[in-house]
């Protein structure tokens, strides 16, 4: 017959395996930003995907100054920001819509409406910075002597 001691003994170490089990048995998981950052590379052509810093990613393409993909801030779920010339060429415009068709899941049209009717309202008027909101997305558009750039996010509640 089994004593206790020996019986507790073998229940703790059953106990101790099936943890052991479960914890090494569960997958290891990409981080999202990683898999939209993948995304944007095997849809993109050109687009090379960079360094990852303080949960934004940098990439760099052609026809872009600066480009990177923010994921997961205090009050956006995921960020897009390009940079470009003062007077952005179509292209531009082309890459801000793909990359934002991807990140955020809406249809290429509304992101290079959006984008463009953005970058288009900077000038005399309504000055070097634009806030807009189109499609469930918060675009920021800011502008110096040489550069231009657009911010596009989605608010964490969205």
């Amino acid at each position: 017959m089994t004593s206790r001691a020996e019986f507790r003994r073998s229940a703790i170490l059953a106990a101790a395996l099936v943890l052991l089990a479960a914890f090494n048995t569960s997958p290891a998981r990409a981080d999202r930003c990683d898999d939209i950052a993948a995304q944007l590379k095997s849809h993109i052509d050109g687009l090379k995907v960079g360094i990852t810093a303080a949960n934004v990613i940098y990439l760099s393409h052609p026809q872009a100054k600066e480009l990177s993909l923010g994921c997961r801030g205090r009050n956006y779920s995921n960020e897009l920001y390009a940079k470009a010339e003062r007077k952005p060429k179509p292209e531009f415009f082309e890459l801000v819509a793909n990359a934002g068709a991807i990140v955020f899941t809406i249809p290429k049209p509304d992101v290079l409406r959006g984008a463009t009717r953005c970058i288009k309202r900077m000038g005399l008027l309504r000055g070097d910075n634009v806030k807009m909101r189109f499609r469930r997305l918060d675009m920021e558009c800011t502008r110096t002597k040489t550069d231009a750039a657009i911010a596009i996010s989605r608010g964490r509640d969205e």
